[in-house]
């Protein structure tokens, strides 16, 4: 039986939607999650990474003792295949010593000017290297690296359509907002066009220590929840609602965030930010397409006019984290 070793950040929920995927193929299966930006994240290797004028230095010297342990993980298992989530937290000395006996596929799930310097390093011993960012290519191209362009997808046993379930919202967005301008702007736009409809955000932010009693009592604060919401969470969201509107971030210029096939996956009407990747992939798919604040508003009218979302279920399909696990070992000649 053959086996794989996946390493990822605890953060990402994709790491067992990974293993779903190998497991379904009959693949021996571990996984090793990390924290971020140093771990273990336990309360005093926290508060010394936030007081600490050097956090990169903190960083280096948690990926030092890192090496260590997921290099005896890796002895006790001897995988066939290590596939590698973003990486940041491993060096490029880890990477080398898998791959005198394993193979290494390095995906990239975080846009890598977030994940320098350890990325590029990295990604020059794996033995195939993937960005959901099209852009992220020449990037890693200038550095001798000879990147490939892998989208992001959705583990169908999270994001599905709920039977019988009511429609208790007419818009929804669920992202983070605390670092992305583009975000604030868009859905304050949204808020002040759509005063007559349900609207519901989910999503971090940050609480301002300044005039902290004024934002406490401001306005549509029972618009904004202020959580990380879990996949099951969402896909409640999403199905009970008649639109759901995607939001990507600053760093997304020609790729899709997860939400696009989560949202398409929930059998949810979605409302997008355009980018070139998006338009020409889904042109048959319920995808609204927007440019600018006054786009959006007309394609979110649009969309509440329709009835319920019909996706193509092959579309569906084809974007599922099976499909791009099978894509992947075929380049490898594993399967």
């Amino acid at each position: 039986m053959s086996s794989v070793l996946i390493i990822g950040p605890k953060f990402h929920y994709f790491n067992q939607s990974l293993a779903c995927a190998f497991l379904e193929i009959g693949w021996d299966t571990h996984v090793e999650a990390y924290d971020n930006p140093v771990h273990p994240y336990t309360f005093f290797n926290k508060v010394r990474y936030k007081l600490s004028a050097d956090k990169l230095g903190e960083k280096n010297k948690s990926c030092m003792r890192y090496e260590g342990y997921i290099r005896s993980i890796y002895d006790q298992k001897k995988p066939d295949l290590v596939f590698v989530v973003n990486g940041d937290n491993l060096q490029a000395s880890t990477i080398s010593y898998f791959r005198k006996q394993s193979k290494v596929i390095i995906w990239f799930f975080d846009s890598i000017t977030r994940l320098v310097p350890y990325c590029k390093e990295n990604a020059k011993e794996a033995d195939l290297v993937y960005c959901y960012e099209q852009e992220d290519i020449p990037l890693l191209q200038k550095e001798g690296i000879k990147p490939q362009f892998l989208p992001q997808a959705v583990d169908t046993q999270l994001y599905y359509p709920i039977e019988g379930t009511d429609k208790k919202y007419d818009i929804v967005f669920a992202g983070e907002i605390w670092g992305s301008k583009k975000r604030q702007h868009l859905l304050n736009a949204l808020i002040e066009h759509f005063p007559d409809k349900h609207i519901r955000i989910v999503g971090r932010y940050k609480i301002p220590t300044k005039n902290f009693f004024a934002w406490l009592f401001r306005k549509h604060r029972d618009i904004y929840t202020n959580k990380n919401a879990s996949a099951e969470e969402l896909n409640r969201l999403y199905n009970e609602s008649r639109v759901v509107l995607n939001i990507h971030h600053e760093q997304q210029k020609n790729g899709a965030n997860p939400k696009v096939y989560e949202i398409m996956a929930s059998g949810a009407w979605q409302v997008c930010d355009r980018n070139p990747y998006i338009e020409s992939t889904f042109k048959s798919a319920p995808i609204l397409l927007y440019d600018d604040v006054e786009d959006m508003v007309k394609q979110i009218e649009i969309a509440l006019q329709e009835p319920k979302a019909n996706y193509p279920e092959e579309m569906i399909k084809q974007n599922t984290f099976s499909e791009r696990i099978a894509q992947v070992l075929s380049m490898l000649k594993l399967r």
